[in-house]
């Protein structure tokens, strides 16, 4: 059975659909025997399959089915041996493992390509698009140098025709700013006389002033001589002013140092006052610290000695007590 099942397998079977079938068939070792000797007629597969579909095998195909009868003789044959050693199947299990990371690293490099080749035709169809826009962009350019050199010629024109017109203006200007120079000379020839005669009547105004400021200083001189003397008896004045003042000063000066003394004295006194003072508050507060705690202490050993019923707070003094009692 099993070798009729290998049989039909297509060339592409899985290898894992391959192990299932060894592993859960009831008769495992003499089934791998019988494959073993079958692969050896499976030669006869490919020409019997051409015979019967009447097409044409190609021999890439061929080869290919050739080289995967191999590999599943060698992993049958590996199997075989394994089984009949140690009885596992870890061989086939490690083969199909490896074919199946094959296998994904095929797709991958085949997702990749096609990744690839998709690119290529976008970037493709990228170029296609610049190439046409800098076609247009040349014909743009083309118009456009066209455009200037008509524009050359027509400005070509104007400066001509403005040129003349340059000259024309040129050559009235020059005329007008002739006349405009005979009449301007005219005015400052003018303006020099009556700068001239300005210039007489300035100099008898400075001689006169000149005479005023002369007897203006000689009087200005004299106050001068007497606010000199004023100065030297207030400077006199101020002299002896200050020297009483620092006469003052040197009596406040001591008077402040005494004063300054009284209060560094004063200000130790209050110092070692206040540090008594804290001491003595510190001290306070541990004895009534120390109160409260010995208070609690021996609150909590009261509690503890009637809890556990200790010391005079026993059951068994009270009820020899009370027999006592009884028998008096």
């Amino acid at each position: 059975r099993l070798c009729v099942t290998l049989l039909y397998l297509p060339p592409s079977a899985s290898l894992k659909r391959i192990a299932y079938i060894l592993v859960f068939d009831s008769c495992v070792l003499p089934a791998l025997s019988v494959c073993q000797a079958a692969t050896a007629d499976l030669g006869d597969v490919p020409h019997r399959s051409q015979r019967e579909l009447g097409s044409p095998v190609l021999p890439a195909y061929l080869s290919k089915v050739q080289q995967n009868r191999d590999f599943v003789d060698q992993a049958i044959t590996a199997l075989l041996e394994e089984l009949q050693a140690t009885g596992t199947f870890n061989s086939l299990l490690c083969i199909i493992d490896e074919e199946e990371r094959r296998k994904s690293q095929l797709q991958d490099i085949v997702l990749k390509e096609e990744e690839a080749k998709s690119k290529t035709k976008v970037l493709q169809r990228q170029l296609q698009d610049i190439r046409k826009e800098n076609a247009l962009k040349l014909q743009d350019r083309d118009c456009f140098i066209a455009h200037l050199k008509d524009q050359l010629q027509e400005t070509k024109a104007r400066t001509a025709l403005e040129k003349s017109y340059v000259t024309k203006c040129s050559k009235l200007l020059v005329y007008q700013e002739q006349k405009l120079n005979a009449s301007s000379e005219k005015q400052l020839l003018e303006m020099i006389q009556l700068f001239h005669d300005r210039m007489d009547e300035e100099k008898r105004a400075h001689a006169e002033m000149e005479g005023f400021l002369k007897r203006h200083q000689a009087r200005l001189e004299e106050k001068l001589e007497m606010w000199m003397e004023q100065y030297e008896k207030d400077m006199e004045e101020k002299q002896q002013e200050i020297s009483t003042l620092r006469n003052a000063r040197a009596s406040n000066l001591l008077q402040l140092q005494e004063l300054a003394r009284k209060y560094q004295h004063s200000e130790q006194v209050v110092k070692e006052d206040r540090v008594q003072k804290l001491l003595l508050r510190q001290q306070l507060e541990m004895d009534r610290n120390q109160r409260n705690a010995a208070l609690k202490i021996q609150s909590w050993w009261r509690g503890t000695l009637v809890r556990r019923q200790m010391g005079p707070h026993r059951k068994g003094k009270k009820t020899t007590t009370a027999a006592k009692k009884k028998k008096k």
